[in-house]
């Protein structure tokens, strides 16, 4: 639980929960001037970004292999319910040149992520070296700065939550502080290879999952359905982000795992009887249906028990991706499982032979 509290002197505010921050505060006006890698004036790019401020990170993506990101954000959910990716983190924002130019231009107003000063507070603290409190859970001592540091080597860092309504973006308390180039701090939320590799994840886009089915979306009672994807489909995708100014980074890969069928009704049987059709070493999954084969059971598929009678039923077909991961200084481990998943109509019929 988050304490409204007041500073005498720097008139901070905190508030008790993110949704309290609309009509506690009034809401920041993004940077006209940002750190390493922030686009000014709060426009949103092609990645639907939004530029400079505490809610766009610098954070530079890549997509190395398997797909150049034009699918939808997020079409990969992860097994693991309780795994999300990072609510915050720290990074570089600014130099002492940056900082001095902007906060002299009225230009600065986030001093943390829930944080909003006045031109003259940061002058206060940046420039004319007056301390304050950061606002973390034990309202620690944040030592001020002279000259915004000018002559020093290195940047002044900021938190960063790509959803500052989330509550757990509050973790990331410290105002803006000072790091020596060639440094990482020392402190909880500090960028790391794993949360680049936890970033990169949330970045992955995967192919929709359409598969090959003999018949096409109609199928015969106690006839199987035979379901397979050609070799060349899936392939491991691969996503790189860098935090710029630090030397840290981590790429992220996604390896195609198994299909799995949900037949959208109990009256059904799957092939496997798990309904989870492994991939062959090829890259293909289950097998191709080929004249005669309209009896057998395939490697992969289904076999409706009951008719859908006028209203389909919906076919579920999910690709479990295996997520693995590489960073800087020799890093690496797994992320959970992520799985993406389409649905398709099934209409069923009485008819107990099929001309195939």
């Amino acid at each position: 639980m988050r304490s409204t509290r007041s500073t005498i002197g720097t008139a901070v505010v905190r508030v008790i929960a993110p949704l309290a921050i609309a009509s506690a505060l009034l809401p920041s006006p993004a940077l006209a001037l940002g750190g390493p890698g922030h686009e000014g004036g709060g426009s949103v790019d092609d990645e639907g970004n939004l530029g400079a401020g505490v809610t766009h990170s610098s954070i530079k993506i890549s997509y190395e292999s398997g797909g150049d990101g034009g699918g939808k954000k997020g079409n990969l959910a992860p097994i693991d319910p309780n795994w999300k990716p990072p609510a915050c983190w720290y990074e570089p924002a600014y130099t002492p040149e940056q900082l001095k130019k902007a906060a002299e231009a009225g230009e600065v107003d986030d001093a943390g992520i829930h944080e909003f000063w006045s031109d003259s507070l940061f002058i206060d603290h940046y420039d004319k070296g007056e301390d304050s409190n950061n606002f973390d859970d034990e309202n620690s001592h944040a030592e001020g700065y002279k000259n915004y540091n000018i002559g020093k080597d290195g940047y002044f860092w900021r938190g960063v939550a790509p959803d500052d309504s989330d509550p757990d973006s509050w973790d990331c308390g410290r105002i803006m502080f000072w790091q020596d180039a060639g440094t990482v701090p020392d402190i909880p939320h500090a960028p790391t290879p794993k949360m680049l590799a936890e970033y990169a994840y949330d970045k992955v886009k995967v192919p929709d999952t359409e598969v090959e089915l003999k018949p096409e979306a109609k199928s015969t009672v106690n006839l199987p359905t035979w379901v397979w994807l050609d070799k060349g489909t899936f392939k491991d995708v691969r996503v790189r982000a860098e935090l710029p100014n630090t030397g840290l980074w981590a790429e992220t890969t996604a390896t195609p795992k198994s299909l799995h069928l949900e037949p959208g009704t109990a009256d059904a049987e799957t092939f496997p009887a798990s309904g989870e059709c492994k991939i062959n070493e090829d890259g293909s999954i289950g097998t191709p249906y080929t004249k005669g084969k309209s009896k057998q059971d395939p490697p992969c598929g289904i076999k409706y028990l009951r008719a859908s009678n006028g209203k389909p039923y919906q076919l579920k077909a999910s690709i479990t991706w295996e997520i693995s991961w590489e960073g800087s200084g020799g890093t690496g481990d797994t992320l959970p499982d992520g799985t993406f998943e389409t649905t398709q109509d099934m209409d069923v019929q009485e008819i107990q032979s099929i001309n195939r």
